[in-house]
């Protein structure tokens, strides 16, 4: 550990305790309802479809099997909660809110908004950017740690070519992400789901790849190779992303990997991605694997203002 790690050790745990107490975490009940902090937050991500299965749900709160389960039952015998088979796997029951359960969603939300504003209120300019990324990287950090961890990550199968299901989950894990951190709405989903679908019906053709974390049957990552739409022996490394469940676990550097691996061996002149200024994590993880900033720009056509940026990776020269 750091110098600096040791510095800031204890005010760190200091802080940490006292998030959870002044956010209600000592309770048995959270966020103004009758619910315990676990269902809380279970209605939290099936309601923002960041989980629709027990299984995801045990990833992401970091809860033993027995105990998700447990609480799901309650939350369904209450009418928060209710469950349908996958069209995939008749085994599996899909989560959904019900009615009753959009509502107390609704008011969790409300509360917290509301907790929040009251404490960035009278904060200096710019401080409400500082304690947002501060806290996202705390919590990846601390997401990351447990995950180095877990022999559950090891289930994890990285494979290629398509998979049932594969625009819609993408296109999902996309919206969970971006609509959280960088607030896109209907007009970025409806763009990127056209270009998930155009992309998807043009698989078979050699130059282009897609590459699918799998964990449990379910998508949980996925990036691709569009070695047709640039021309001129270029490719168009698109639709990165993995499901939070899997952030800071390796598996994204790994489907990087696949993909940079493929136009290498093609190979292609140039591998080009597009991203936005500000994805720090993600910027590091490009440029270890060779991405070089080629060029930013202001644009809006993802619905609204941001800094474009083109990451270009140069091909590997043949062999004389």
């Amino acid at each position: 550990m750091s110098t600096a790690c040791h510095t800031y050790l204890q005010p760190i745990r200091d802080a940490s305790r006292q998030l959870v107490r002044e956010l209600g975490f000592m309770g048995s009940t959270l966020a103004g309802t009758d619910m315990p902090p676990s269902a809380v937050h279970a209605l939290i991500e099936i309601g923002e479809q960041r989980a629709n299965t027990a299984a995801a749900l045990c990833g992401i709160l970091n809860l033993e099997k027995s105990s998700v389960s447990r609480m799901l039952s309650k939350l369904i015998k209450a009418g928060q909660l209710a469950n349908t088979p996958s069209d995939t796997d008749a085994r599996e029951k899909l989560l959904l809110l019900t009615d009753r359960g959009r509502e107390t969603l609704a008011s969790i939300n409300r509360f917290a908004e509301r907790q929040v504003m009251a404490a960035l209120t009278g904060l200096p300019p710019g401080a409400d950017a500082a304690i947002a990324t501060g806290l996202q990287t705390y919590a990846a950090a601390l997401r990351s740690a447990r995950a180095a961890d877990a022999p559950a990550k090891a289930a994890i199968e990285i494979v290629s070519g398509y998979r049932p299901g594969f625009v819609a989950r993408t296109l999902e894990m996309h919206m969970q992400y971006y609509a959280r951190t960088v607030g896109f709405g209907a007009f970025f989903e409806a763009k990127v789901g056209a270009m998930l679908a155009d992309l998807a019906a043009r698989l078979s053709h050699p130059q282009n790849e897609t590459w699918l974390a799998l964990g449990g049957g379910r998508i949980l990552g996925s990036i691709s190779i569009d070695g047709e739409g640039l021309g001129d022996n270029r490719a168009h490394l698109r639709a990165f992303i993995v499901d939070d469940v899997l952030r800071g676990s390796g598996i994204g550097r790994q489907l990087l990997a696949k993909a940079v691996n493929f136009c290498d061996e093609k190979p292609f002149r140039e591998t080009h991605l597009w991203t936005f200024k500000g994805l720090d994590s993600a910027r590091h993880l490009y440029e270890s694997a060779g991405f070089v900033l080629n060029q930013e720009q202001p644009g809006t056509q993802w619905g609204k203002p941001m800094t474009e940026q083109l990451f270009v990776r140069r091909g590997v020269s043949p062999a004389a």
